[in-house]
């Protein structure tokens, strides 16, 4: 194995990680795509693993970024007791983010390897990139017509957590895009743009990193050097380009639609199936 051309490769997998995750467009999907167009010479056990872990690099840009909000712990004033240690507000984000990733959970870690062997290829790649590059249009039609009642992540309650997080299972599909799932949820609920993607992030930190932790268990720790240069490349550099795609992310949708991810969505799935059939 030619090492420094399997870092190269890494890099851009992280490149386009750190891009895709963010935006709903399907990292997932990027992803199997890239590999049947330069596939990193590792093992498939190898493959599958780096393809989840690497979005580590890609949370850490999410705490990061929101440190402040996402820190739950503070100085506490004298008299305050062991509660004043806290930040109560944050307390009860984290508490509606696990609410929020409990569907998905409970769905996917069993059913893990039936997906990774019959849902992971580019048809249904193709076919989910279409479809809810479809729904995108649909909804901002919708959406532009009526005036969002959550602006900002802190208003979403309880109830509104569990439902984007049932829309969130929709993403265990590739092709789906776990942001697009879950801002569409948002958005549908009555979220701004703004506020739908902003918690779509902090769902991302607890279903990646579990999903993460999973690969690695089941691949094991027994990494050879190769195997840990191209994994540590590439979570750097999703880490990297995440950060500037966050910023980049929100800034866009403050001012602008999801409807031109929607066409790119159909246009991407057109091209993977037209690829795929012609092959």
């Amino acid at each position: 194995m030619n090492l420094m051309i399997e870092s190269l490769k890494a890099l851009l997998f992280g490149v386009v990680e750190g891009i895709t995750e963010w935006l709903p467009i399907s990292s997932t999907g990027h992803m199997i795509l890239l590999d049947e167009i330069m596939p990193l010479a590792m093992s498939d056990a190898f493959k599958s693993m780096f393809d989840v872990v690497i979005q580590l690099g890609a949370i850490l840009a999410v705490v990061v970024l929101y440190f402040g909000k996402l820190w739950p712990f503070k100085r506490a004033q004298k008299g305050e007791g062991l509660a004043g240690y806290l930040k109560m507000d944050t307390v009860w984000l984290w508490i509606r983010v696990v609410v929020a990733i409990l569907p998905s959970a409970i769905v996917g870690i069993p059913l893990d390897d039936w997906m990774d062997a019959h849902l992971h290829n580019a048809p249904v790649v193709a076919a989910m990139l279409v479809l809810y590059g479809v729904a995108f249009i649909a909804i901002e039609r919708r959406y532009i017509a009526r005036r969002a009642r959550i602006r900002h992540v802190e208003d979403i309650d309880m109830r509104m957590a569990l439902l984007i997080g049932l829309f969130q299972v929709l993403s265990l599909v590739p092709g789906t895009s776990r942001s697009g799932a879950t801002i569409l949820g948002g958005m549908l609920m009555g979220c701004s743009r703004a506020a739908a993607a902003e918690f779509s992030f902090y769902l991302a930190i607890p279903t990646m990193a579990g999903a993460s932790l999973i690969k690695v268990l089941k691949f094991g720790l027994a990494f050879t050097m190769e195997e840990a240069v191209v994994l540590a490349v590439g979570c750097v550099s999703a880490f990297v380009v995440s950060i500037v795609a966050i910023k980049t992310f929100i800034g866009y949708i403050k001012k602008h639609s999801f409807t031109v991810f929607g066409w790119y969505r159909i246009v991407l799935g057109a091209l993977v199936a037209l690829y795929f059939l012609l092959r």
